[in-house]
């Protein structure tokens, strides 16, 4: 019998039957773009399968998955439909702001049932147009809009960023708002990714008045400094490790379906140009079918590592004896740069393997020219710009300080202590 604390019968269940949905989910993805968002009985489909518990508090009810266990969860659902990927992803990913805003936040969060998401995140960043100030017993919210809300419109709170300022300078604050508070924008009109809902919204009202547990300093949420009254060691994980390993398993996923598909839809296929009358025995589409494996191998096995190493720092924390603050700021350094290559990667072998896909591939039913727009819009997200995150990993094996900046993925909050002066 497996230990109590071994998670492995309860993943291959959920994968079990991810699959098993997963022709469904490729069937509805076309209509779901169309509509810009999907079906609640889609979000009900996923949410049967455990993929949006799999980051839950098992003191809730949760599965409470290991980051490297969630990996292969989300590259599974990426491989049906990207888009339910990524509302999986959002989920699964955003579980470490709830938990970081304190126990009243977390049980409120997940005691009550809820089909679907349970949290949503949206604009947290310095240029987020929210505001907050403090009044007695809590807080007053204005401004926005707040973008990309992905999963806002199933989730029952979306934790919104707003800059607060005291008199010594703004920062930013974390607020749990109910979703009956907000005002959905229908303005999620984009290149791919369509069906994600990820739109913008405002408040109903003009000010909104919060309890002073539902907003907290954003760097209280990244530094884990409030009692969640959680246990396992996941929710001592490096947040940007948990994050950004899942999302490199989107690109992983989307490039493993669409490669899929190409087998499936080229046997007996002519090449045009040729005289090979079955595509899958010309020597050309070997070259190409190696080159794809390779792409995705290599994101990969980056990914699988990062999401391993993610696990140990938690259980190494969880321990009493985190690792050190130098490592952590080049490991946090380098998981962002390898997503942002496992994004290029995969996306550079959908691009071939639509390519030779032929003039058909563009229709809008075929799956392969939706994972073709769904693996360049990983690409694009705002936190993977890949020369600036090569450039900040660079400068520390060089032995140089990277960039300073503000922003959910900065490198400063492991900034190793400076080294004490030598005496003269």
């Amino acid at each position: 019998m497996a230990a109590p604390h071994d998670t492995s019968e309860k993943l291959n269940s959920i994968l079990e039957r991810v699959r098993a949905l997963g022709p469904t989910l490729r069937e509805r993805a076309a209509e779901a773009e169309r509509a810009g968002r999907h079906t609640d009985e889609t979000i009900a489909d996923l949410d049967a399968t455990g993929a949006f518990n799999i980051g839950s508090p098992a003191e809730f009810g949760g599965d409470e998955l290991t980051v490297r266990q969630q990996l292969d969860v989300v590259t599974e659902v990426s491989q049906w439909d990207g888009s339910c990927g990524w509302s999986v992803w959002a989920g699964v990913s955003t579980h470490w702001i709830p938990v970081g805003s304190g126990a009243r936040v977390v049980a409120e969060v997940y005691g009550p049932p809820w089909v679907g998401p349970r949290v949503a995140g949206s604009s947290h960043f310095p240029a987020s147009r929210g505001r907050v100030r403090r009044v007695e017993g809590g807080w007053i919210v204005s401004g926005g809009p707040w973008t990309f809300g992905s999963d806002a419109l199933w989730a029952p709170f979306t934790n919104l960023g707003c800059i607060a300022d005291d008199g010594e300078g703004p920062y930013l604050v974390a607020v749990q708002v109910p979703r009956d508070e907000l005002h959905f924008l229908d303005d999620w009109k984009v290149a791919g990714m369509r069906a994600t809902g990820s739109v913008s919204m405002t408040l109903r009202q003009e000010e909104l008045f919060v309890p002073d547990y539902r907003g907290v300093d954003f760097r209280d949420v990244v530094g884990g400094h409030l009692d969640s009254g959680l246990k396992g060691s996941l929710w001592k994980a490096f947040s940007l490790g948990w994050s950004f390993s899942l999302m490199a398993g989107m690109s992983i996923g989307i490039a493993e379906g669409a490669l899929a598909r190409f087998l499936e839809r080229s046997a007996g296929r002519a090449v045009r140009g040729t005289t090979y009358t079955n595509q899958l025995e010309a020597p050309l589409t070997h070259l190409m079918l190696t080159e794809v494996h390779s792409k995705i191998q290599s994101a990969k096995l980056m990914t699988r590592a990062n999401a391993e190493e993610t696990d140990r720092l938690g259980e190494l924390a969880a321990a009493g004896t985190p690792a050190d603050p130098e490592y952590m700021q080049l490991f946090s350094a380098r998981v962002l740069a390898e997503t942002a290559y496992a994004a290029k990667w995969c996306a550079e072998a959908v691009e071939l393997v639509q390519r030779n896909s032929g003039s058909t591939a563009i229709m809008e039913s075929e799956p392969i020219q939706r994972a073709w727009r769904d693996a360049r819009v990983i690409t694009l997200h705002g936190a993977l710009n890949l020369e600036a995150l090569s450039e900040n990993y660079g400068r520390l094996m060089a032995g140089t300080r990277p960039h300073r900046f503000e922003g959910i993925t900065t490198l400063d909050r492991f900034t190793p202590a400076p080294a004490p002066a030598e005496t003269p």
